[in-house]
């Protein structure tokens, strides 16, 4: 009957029996093998899950980027649509005007349908902001009046709800 339980290692005692602490410092030496096996797949996973995330965010942001891009896309469509129905329009009222004092009223409205149409054709969305800008940069005071003005008809048309 063996005096130990411990694994023999015939190399490194005659005896045929591994002493305690030369076990211990196997068993020490195997854990910190594993600790160190599993802090590299550790450390390997997390290096995956991060890969992955970047790609899931930047799938997110190019589709974020289509659909925006789409829906400015539609936006510029529409506003040239409402463009051509502007002009469309100012030519009916050029039609219809009656041949008497009005007639000079009719044809301003309808040139400024018309020059309106024009403008709502040739320009996009992103032109159309840079002139705005462009305006409210040569008349600050009157913008922020304006800008006053519709935020209090707005205020008070959702205060009624």
């Amino acid at each position: 009957m063996s005096t130990s339980n411990f694994p023999q290692d015939p190399k490194s005692n005659p005896s045929g029996v591994q002493s305690p602490k030369s076990f211990g410092t196997e068993a020490k030496g195997k854990a910190q093998e594993l600790a160190s096996d599993v802090s590299h797949k550790a450390q390997d996973v997390a290096s995956d899950v991060a890969q992955k995330a970047k790609g899931f965010a930047s799938d997110a942001a190019q589709k974020t980027q289509d659909t925006a891009s789409a829906a400015v896309e539609k936006t510029n469509e529409g506003i040239a649509t409402m463009g051509q129905k502007m002009s469309s329009l100012a030519g009916t009222v050029r039609e219809a005007a009656p041949h008497n004092r009005l007639r000079p009223i009719a044809e301003s409205v309808a040139d400024n349908l018309q020059a309106g149409g024009q403008y709502l054709q040739e320009h996009n969305l992103e032109a159309m902001g840079k002139d705005m800008t462009d305006v409210i940069r040569q008349h600050p005071l009157p913008s922020v009046f304006i800008g006053l003005g519709i935020g209090c008809l707005l205020g008070m048309a959702l205060s009624r709800r």
